[in-house]
């Protein structure tokens, strides 16, 4: 019996196959690169969603950004909250910045890291209706700047309601890491920067990593807040791997940029505008009207300033007015300022306006071509024929032979067969009422 059952667990043993050593976690690296706006919003959650999806141990969120929307700030913060892969936030390479939007992007991370070279800060909202004044000055003094005793603010009620609204916002996600609230309300009201050695100091972050593998070497075994529990992070012999963005975000983000929405909206006006002084030609009603539409849609997904959108549509009908009404240039002149003055109002976010010289060169071509090309072409269709039947009719000629109600005529150098509903001399003047085949039908001028 012993040998039965010895043979029988040495077969086992061969049947069953040997476990292989697991593969190493895996660390997804997602670049936050430029202004923060729906594109980046929108690369992120799904960035997010598909470390989920694969399993990885954890999210690096590698940032860049000069600031952008408060929209999408919001929405990559709820993103990261909600995800259940601990997400490392990591302003990097060197000389890199988390301002403005990126600040509390870092201080919703579950851990926040910094390259040496780097800074953050600057976290005040940004008015789109104008100068933003500095929001009130909070009293001195350790932890002051938390307490509700604090000078009251700018005299614009929205802009206090706004300013409070990202106080409290920031605070809260520092809190709920254990990182310092009071710099970051501070960051809100005063605008204040910080340079990767005093973040640290500071306890704003939690680690100053040359790297992304030196970043999870040193993140190893710390225990942070993921989803609302937590959690110790294993992050040693991780596997470093990269994400882009796919098509989509990079269809959005070209849709969203000011630079490329603002000349969208040109060449949709342009085109339409074009179409309806030369009607029939159809390519350019066709292409305006497409990129119209294309231009609205990344209006609609950006804060624009609606008295800038009205400025620049008032310049180019003013500039248009000069084709049908000639003002030696008064209508040309004062709808290229309107546009222009429209035009740095449109977009006033930073981070997300179009360049002066973009705005200057646009300006120049949109009068150029309304002004003097537009009304060229209108004053060319206003100009008599010279050819064929329309030319004919109206010109101006002589009898030279006539009998009853025929003869013949010299129009334009041409002798012609001619009829008329009355007698002619020879001699008299006429004038061509029409052209049937080779005869003509006058009349006496």
């Amino acid at each position: 019996m012993w040998p039965r059952l010895a043979l029988a667990l040495v077969l086992l043993c061969l049947t069953v196959p040997t476990a292989r050593p697991a593969a190493p976690g895996v660390a997804l690296v997602i670049a936050l690169d430029g202004p923060i706006g729906p594109a980046s919003a929108a690369y992120v959650a799904r960035s997010l969603a598909a470390a989920e999806a694969q399993g990885a141990a954890v999210a690096v969120l590698r940032l860049d950004t000069p600031g952008g929307l408060d929209d999408a700030m919001r929405a990559i913060v709820r993103a990261m909250l909600a995800s259940p892969v601990p997400v490392l936030a990591y302003v990097a390479p060197s000389g890199a910045r988390a301002a403005s939007a990126g600040t509390y992007i870092l201080y919703a991370s579950a851990l926040a890291a910094m390259a040496p070279g780097t800074n953050l800060g600057a976290a005040t909202p940004v008015s789109l209706f104008g100068a933003t004044p500095l929001p009130g000055t909070p009293p001195s003094g350790n932890g002051a700047a938390g307490r509700d005793d604090h000078p009251a603010g700018p005299s614009d009620a929205e802009l206090t309601k706004v300013t409070n609204d990202a106080a409290a916002y920031i605070r809260g996600l520092a809190t709920m890491h254990g990182r310092n609230p009071d710099w970051a309300e501070q960051s809100v009201r005063e605008a204040v920067s910080l340079s990767y050695e005093a973040a640290l100091r500071e306890h704003v972050i939690d680690v100053v990593a040359s790297s992304v593998a030196d970043l999870l070497a040193q993140a190893d075994r710390r225990t942070v807040l993921v989803a609302g529990r937590p959690v110790q992070l294993a992050t040693k012999d991780l596997q470093i791997r990269e994400t882009a963005p796919d098509w989509r975000d990079r269809l959005l983000a070209t849709l969203t940029n000011p630079a490329i929405v603002y000349l969208l909206l040109l060449a949709g006006l342009a085109g339409i505008a074009f179409e309806l002084s030369h009607p029939g030609i159809f390519a350019p009603g066709v292409v305006g009207t497409i990129c119209l539409l294309l231009g609205g849609y990344g209006l609609n997904l950006l804060p624009i300033d609606y008295a800038g959108v009205a400025l620049v549509v008032f310049g180019l009908a003013l500039m248009t007015t000069e084709a049908f009404l000639p003002a030696f240039g008064a209508f040309v002149v004062g709808g290229g300022a309107a546009f222009l003055l429209g035009s740095l109002m449109m977009f006033d976010n930073p981070g997300f306006r179009p360049s002066l010289a973009l705005i200057g060169t646009a300006t120049a071509t949109c009068m150029i071509l309304f002004g003097v090309v537009l009304a060229a072409l209108l004053r060319a269709r206003r100009r008599p024929v010279v050819t064929g039947d329309a030319a004919m009719t109206g010109a101006v000629g002589q009898a030279l032979a006539w009998s009853g109600h025929e003869g013949e005529v010299l129009v334009h150098g041409e002798r012609w067969h001619a009829r008329s509903d009355v007698s002619l001399q020879p001699g008299d003047a006429i004038k061509v009422r029409r052209r049937d085949g080779l005869v003509l039908q006058v009349r006496p001028k």
